[in-house]
């Protein structure tokens, strides 16, 4: 058992080993290289299986193939040989297997229908195509029959029957009148899918002789028309009153009114019928039935839903649509027609069986002498389709043996393989309901690396742009590339670059330093080579000086400056724009170096003015706004709008033309520029003046041409710089003659509005380019590149006709051509058109996730092919969502984002994805109608990443030494956590950091005590997680421990504090706070109060000085107004015993020193200050000193 699961398991890794090798050898469309590369012949292009040919025409059967060398090409018919050479009216294009058997010259299409199969053969292989099925087409004519008019009750069920003709391939069914009016269509009458007209209740309005069915061949482009069906729809009100006419009036009469009626299913009949469709196709079910009023129908599925988004209802809901129908869609669809008297309902059995379809087709091998491979050839179905193998297009069993070679059910697999080992093999899968056949190659190539990217491509960009650098390469086996920067650098690794399969070396955000010479290297092994690449990143180009919002005056001058700064080895060109056009083609214009002058500017330069910078690599713009206001008028000249012109005057009056003059009238001291000249059409559109030509203002004369069938009335306007006068009265009127029409209606258009017509709209001539009375429109169409006549219908003054019943999206000339009574307009033009388009039928294959990276997906698809797009494809939209985190296993509401590729792209890219997690996706084709089916959900996987930072990071518990550290995990792990590193580093008191350490702990871990620390010491702490990628960011906190009660903590405490910004403020404000007290006391202390030597004088007073009092204008004593108050006690305000030395010139010696036996000139002067300090000594411990800002810090410290 073991033994088996490892086998199976080296089979799966073979497997995919050799579908990324295949991918990876496909062979580069290198001319050069193709040219020496053999290769096995490969089908390119086919016939239909199943091909219907139109009989009068050439008869094409594709087969075109490739290899080398080139192929030869065979044929069977019938699974026989078939000899071109002895048919003279086959031929074989050269160097190609498309046959072409002419049948316009002789030849009948019958004589060659039958089963054809190409092979295309060369020394290394035969490849073979399908069995390509000829068929004519067929439009018989309808049989003649006699038909009865159809005399129907009101209120009776009608069913009108077509039984068209059986054609190849079946005709479209439409009913028209004799007009080729589509019959209208409601709930009440409808076409069934069989072409039958049905009426659920007939009203007297249906009583026609005009019933036809027309049957459309589109393969011949013929359409067969049935006779005329006839029918009369009695009322009740009539049939009484005819009876009344034939009866006399003792007879009783009246026939019995409308009654309603309950619904009866008139299609399909019974209770119960079946339905078999096939896998991919459309499922058509529909139930029409009888009634009165008309029943309403509705669909249901037995024991489960319609399918959502492929579910259709058509034909007023009694046809059923679904699309892509698959096994699912089995069961019993019942229909229920329903009005107020009762229902009735019919139970459809549907089985879907399935033609076989792929699920991995074989796909060519590219594979180097000795290595191993395999071909997987797997399909499915309803029933299970067989698979068989051919080699070169010979049974797999009747083949030459190959040694290498071993056949297991839907694989061969390979081993050591040799170049004789080369052939195509085909894959055919088959039931009942069809075949596959899938031609792969095996092609043994021994080839050494090459690089086709030409040596020493220079690419050149802008910084910060991304920068994609070329290796082309081929090589077998598959090369390995590298890519190295510089002469000796080593290899490129790393998030900043992104490796592409195809070799090429993608720099997402180029830098200058990326600058530089790059080597790509592909070596396997028969040989290694190298090429060189050099990449120059330039400095974007900026506008350094922006043009600035101008308001000037007219006839001033505007300046718009665009300075600009770019790179030395650019060379930049700057236009200028005038609301984003060309500039006027003035003189008044200069444009300068890096500067737009506008001279003489008037009204007409008002506008917004754009600057645009162009180099080879890059494009910048700015704008600005230049608003022209009216100079200040000259207070002696009244500048104003000119007065009308006045007597017009009609001449030289012709078919075509004729001559208008008049007299200008006042210009009001502003020169007339110009005359405008308006017509009116009374004949079309009185009242509406339009504008016909313009003249200048030296010019009072003009011959007007004229278009024929118009009542022409004219009027001038004269224009200044100022303004326009008022319109002229108008002149008499003219009648022109009719004529055919000129010209031809414009803008023809053709799209489709529905998949089944074609609307061709144009725009109608107005009224005077009819030319003449009775306008219409000749409408001709024709399938494009279908050798057919024009079909035409004239229609009415209208501007749009409706083409019914055409295939769905396919391209039609058209043409539209006017007309009236007198006769045509000019051929007209032709156009193309196409008809309506409808959803796309299959969704895109092969869709493959290419993981770049953690964030950043490429998803390829195979294109469908443009027949199934059914119309203008428009792109592609890539439906993706997170399934799951592949860390945290948690599911989520699924949030599904689109991206759409405009265009026929067959990749793109999924950018902002998750890292570690599951994805699905799908791919749908987008036309101008909607989205396509979805290809089936695709499942990737985003590899791991870096992870976020650490959700909180606490730090508790500090003692003298230790700290505790408590941490949550990463909000987005993006990967399974390996560790978690925290590093710390202390901080001394300069905030200068110290050494850093670094500890690893392991990721179940959540905290952590870290000790052995310092004590009363700062920490800063970064902590971050780490997965097998790398680490995340980092989360960081800063910590303390506890400070130590000793001398030294408190001594590293007051050094601390010494230090510290709030501990300096609050000495300088305090510093500053005593320096203003003392300025207050020194204030008060100049005021001059009362002190003992002032009462000493005041007792031994000299007249001489004796101080005036106010009264009598003499000095009275000066006292302050606080004298009289009492100190408080510890005061710092100076006492009044305390002198100040510029207060008094008695002593040469400070009093507040308190110094006894100092004698100065007179001794007993100062005797006196000595002995009154010693009676009376300061109050409190106040000192008797001066104050000072030196004593007074000291006191307060």
């Amino acid at each position: 058992m073991m033994k088996k699961k490892s086998v199976s398991a080296r089979k799966a890794s073979l497997v995919l080993f050799l579908c990324q090798m295949i991918s990876a050898l496909d062979v580069p469309l290198d001319s050069k290289l193709l040219e020496e590369l053999s290769q096995p012949p490969t089908i390119t292009q086919q016939s239909p299986k199943d091909y219907i040919v139109d009989p009068r025409e050439n008869i094409v059967i594709q087969c075109e193939a490739k290899g080398k060398p080139p192929p030869s090409f065979s044929w069977t018919r019938n699974g026989t040989h078939f000899d071109i050479d002895k048919d003279a009216q086959v031929t074989m294009k050269p160097n190609s297997g498309t046959l072409v058997v002419n049948i316009m010259n002789g030849g009948k299409a019958e004589a060659y229908e039958g089963v054809y199969q190409c092979t295309a053969r060369n020394e290394r292989g035969a490849a073979v195509s399908n069995n390509i099925v000829i068929r004519p087409s067929r439009s018989p004519l309808w049989t003649k029959e006699k038909l009865e008019p159809n005399h129907v009750r009101e209120g009776d069920s009608l069913v009108l029957h077509c039984r068209p003709p059986v054609g190849l391939p079946p005709p479209i069914i439409f009913w028209m009148d004799n007009a080729f009016q589509r019959l209208p269509q409601s709930e009440r009458v409808s076409q069934g899918l069989n072409g039958d007209l049905y009426f659920s209740n007939v009203q007297p309005e249906d009583t026609r002789e005009d019933y036809i069915c027309y049957a459309r061949f589109n393969h011949t482009q013929t359409i067969q028309q049935k006779q005329p069906i006839s029918v009369k729809v009695f009322s009740m009100d009539s049939l009484n009153d005819t009876i009344a006419a034939n009866l006399s009036d003792t007879d009783i009469f009246g026939a019995k009114p409308v009654t309603e009626r309950q619904p009866v299913l008139l299609t399909p009949t019974g209770s119960t019928s079946t339905k078999v469709e096939l896998r991919g196709n459309v499922l058509l079910l529909e139930c029409i039935a009888a009634g009165l009023p008309t029943p309403v129908i509705r669909w249901i599925k037995e024991g489960g839903e319609l399918p959502a988004n492929r579910t259709f209802f058509e034909n007023f809901k009694k046809t059923l649509k679904i699309i892509d129908v698959s096994e699912a869609d089995s069961g019993n669809y019942k229909c229920i027609a329903r009005n107020r008297l009762g229902s009735a309902h019919h139970v459809i059995s549907v089985t879907v069986k399935a033609a076989p379809y792929w699920i991995t087709a074989p796909r060519n091998l590219v594979l180097s002498p000795g290595e191993d491979g395999t071909l997987i050839c797997r399909a499915n179905g309803n029933p299970k389709p067989n698979i068989s193998w051919l080699a070169n297009g010979v049974p797999i069993a009747i083949a030459p043996e190959d040694p290498s070679r071993k056949v297991d059910g839907d694989t061969i697999i390979f081993s050591h393989v040799q170049e004789r080992s080369s052939a195509v093999y085909q894959c055919n899968a088959s039931n009942e309901y069809g075949y596959l056949l899938a031609n792969a190659f095996v092609n043994v190539l021994a080839e050494p690396p090459r690089i086709l990217t030409p040596a020493n491509k220079l690419y050149q960009v802008i910084a910060d742009s991304p920068a994609l650098l070329d290796c082309a390469y081929f090589g077998s086996p598959k090369p390995e590339i590298e890519w190295f920067k510089g002469v000796k650098g080593s290899i490129l690794r790393g998030n900043e670059y992104v490796f592409h399969d195809n070799g090429t070396l993608e720099i997402p955000v180029a830098q200058k330093d990326s600058t530089g010479t790059y080597t790509c290297v592909a070596r396997n092994e028969l040989g290694k080579i190298q090429n060189e690449v050099h990449l120059e990143v330039k400095d974007p180009t900026m506008i350094i000086k922006q043009p600035e919002y101008k308001v000037i005056q007219r006839y001033g001058q505007a300046s718009f400056e665009c300075v600009i700064k770019h790179d030395s080895t650019l060379l930049p060109t700057i236009i200028w724009l005038k609301d984003n056009a060309e500039l006027p083609d003035d003189e008044r214009f200069l444009v300068g170096k890096d500067n737009l002058t506008i001279m003489n500017v008037t009204d007409k330069d008002d506008g917004t003015y754009t600057c645009i910078v162009n180099t080879t690599l890059d494009s910048v713009s700015a704008s600005a706004v230049l608003t022209v206001v009216a100079a200040p008028p000259t207070p002696a000249i009244i500048y104003a709008r000119p007065n009308p012109p006045f007597d017009l005057e009609l001449t030289g009056q012709l078919e075509r033309s004729v001559e208008l003059s008049w007299i200008p009238g006042d210009e009001n001291n502003s020169p007339i520029t110009n005359f405008v000249i308006e017509y009116e059409d009374g004949l079309h559109e009185p009242g509406v003046w339009h504008y016909q030509t313009e003249v200048p203002g030296t010019q009072t004369t003009v011959q007007l041409k004229l278009s024929p069938y118009v009542n022409y009335s004219f009027r001038v306007i004269a224009v200044n710089e100022i303004g326009r006068s008022p319109p002229s009265e108008p002149s008499e009127q003219y009648l022109t003659k009719s004529a055919n029409p000129d010209e031809n209606p414009s803008n023809v258009q053709g799209i489709g509005s529905e998949p089944d017509n074609l609307v061709i709209t144009w725009e109608s001539l107005k009224g005077f380019q009819s030319n003449g009375p009775g306008l219409q429109y000749k409408v001709s169409w024709r399938q494009k590149d279908v050798d057919d006549e024009w079909t035409s219908v004239i229609v009415a003054n209208v501007s749009k006709y409706i083409v019914s019943g055409t295939p769905t999206f396919v391209p039609y000339e058209i043409k539209v051509q006017a007309l009236n009574d007198l006769g045509y307009a000019p051929e007209p033009s032709e156009v193309i058109g196409h008809s309506g388009e409808d959803l796309p039928m299959v969704a895109p294959g092969n869709v493959q996730v290419h993981v770049i990276n953690s964030t950043l997906a490429k998803v390829h698809w195979d294109t469908v092919p443009l027949k199934t797009v059914r119309g203008h494809l428009q792109g592609y939209k890539v439906y993706y969502w997170k399934v799951q985190s592949l860390s945290r296993r948690s599911r989520r509401h699924v949030e599904k984002k689109i991206l759409t590729f405009r265009g026929n792209k067959t990749f793109g890219m999924l950018p902002g994805l998750e890292p570690y997690s599951s994805y699905k996706l799908n791919v749908r084709v987008v036309n101008g109608k909607g989205e396509g089916p979805a290809s089936p959900d695709k499942v990737f996987k985003t590899p791991e990443g870096v992870p976020s930072s650490p959700s909180f990071l606490r730090i508790t518990n500090p003692t003298l030494d230790s700290l505790t550290l408590e941490w949550g995990s990463p909000t987005h792990p993006n990967g399974v956590l390996t560790s978690y590193i925290l590093k710390f580093q202390p901080i001394n008191n300069t905030h200068e950091l110290g050494p850093l350490v670094e500890i690893r702990i392991p990721a179940n871990e959540s905290s952590l005590i870290l000790k052995n620390l310092n004590y009363s010491t700062r920490y800063k702490f970064y902590f971050n997680a780490q997965t097998s990628v790398g680490s995340g960011s980092q989360i960081t906190e800063e910590a303390i421990t506890i400070m130590d009660e000793g001398k030294m903590a408190m001594a590293s405490r007051q050094v601390d504090i010494a230090t510290q910004g709030w501990f300096i403020g609050l000495m300088c404000a305090v510093a500053l706070l005593i320096l203003i007290l003392l300025i207050v006391c020194f204030i008060r202390r100049n005021k001059g109060g009362k002190y003992p030597v002032k009462e000493k004088e005041d007792a031994h007073a000299d007249p001489e000085i004796q101080p005036m009092k106010e009264d009598d204008g003499t000095f009275g004593e000066y006292s302050d107004a606080e004298d009289h108050k009492p100190l408080k006690k510890g005061s710092r305000t100076p006492s009044d015993r305390t002198v100040k030395k510029e207060d008094s010139d008695d002593s040469l010696v400070d009093y507040g020193e308190g110094v006894n036996g100092q004698f100065n000139e007179d001794g007993s002067f100062i005797g006196q200050y000595s002995g009154k300090k010693e009676k009376e000594p300061a109050e409190g411990n106040e000192s008797s000193e001066a104050p000072s800002p030196v004593n007074a810090m000291n006191s307060f410290v």
